[in-house]
């Protein structure tokens, strides 16, 4: 009996360093994916919606702490010069995230290069998701509908792969073969959590598609 009470202690307090970590980082992603699609936002305002509200996170993080070791609240100007602060933290780690795709995470470098052609929220998720898998790799981003037929494959009138309205594409495919069924369930239960859409499936190999809302094809995936 005492054992199980010590492991659900255990358990409780890893589940709670979990939400603790990974807060921030909800918040910056599901925010900025919510003001995309109630909203529809610009997509770099859907990024600052995020930042503000990880940001806030973040300080009641800092104040708890603050207060927790001196016994002393912060007053209004620190706390406007600490969210300043972390604000610009909160920057510091999505521009390189939003601008930079490592060749090792990309199936060829056409598609590193087309990187910055994605929607900066999936950008941004991609990223994020590389720092707890450094093996994730991207094997197709931005199409045009000529590249189905170089596939051997039907061309698709409203694939998500395109350049949208806002210039953007809004899907990506993520490789599967190779990885356990537990890893790929996981990657997938990710990108639902943060409001995204997923669908594995084999086109041209086996693969998870990945994508984000587009108000020009509501329908799409």
């Amino acid at each position: 009996m005492y054992n199980i009470r010590l492991m659900k202690r255990y358990l409780l307090f890893f589940l709670k360093l979990l939400l603790f970590t990974t807060l921030p980082f909800i918040v910056l992603l599901k925010g900025a994916v919510y003001l995309h699609e109630l909203y529809a936002w610009n997509a770099w305002l859907c990024i600052a919606g995020g930042m503000l509200g990880s940001s806030v996170i973040l300080l009641l993080y800092f104040w708890y702490a603050s207060f927790w070791f001196t016994g002393n609240a912060w007053n209004t100007g620190l706390m406007k010069r600490g969210y300043f602060v972390l604000l610009v933290l909160v920057l510091t780690y999505c521009v390189p995230s939003l601008l930079v795709l490592s060749a090792s995470n990309a199936k060829h470098e056409s598609v590193q290069q087309e990187f910055t052609s994605l929607h900066p929220i999936l950008r941004l998720s991609i990223s994020t998701l590389i720092l707890l898998d450094s093996d994730l790799l991207i094997t197709d981003a931005n199409r045009q509908p000529e590249d189905y037929r170089q596939m051997g494959l039907p061309i698709k009138a409203n694939s998500l792969h395109y350049p949208q309205s806002n210039g953007y594409a809004h899907a990506i495919d993520l490789r599967t073969k190779g990885h356990s069924d537990l890893r790929n369930f996981m990657i997938a239960l990710y990108f639902r959590a943060i409001g995204l859409n997923t669908l594995r499936h084999v086109g041209t190999a086996d693969h998870l598609h990945v994508s984000l809302l587009s108000h020009d094809r509501p329908g799409a995936i």
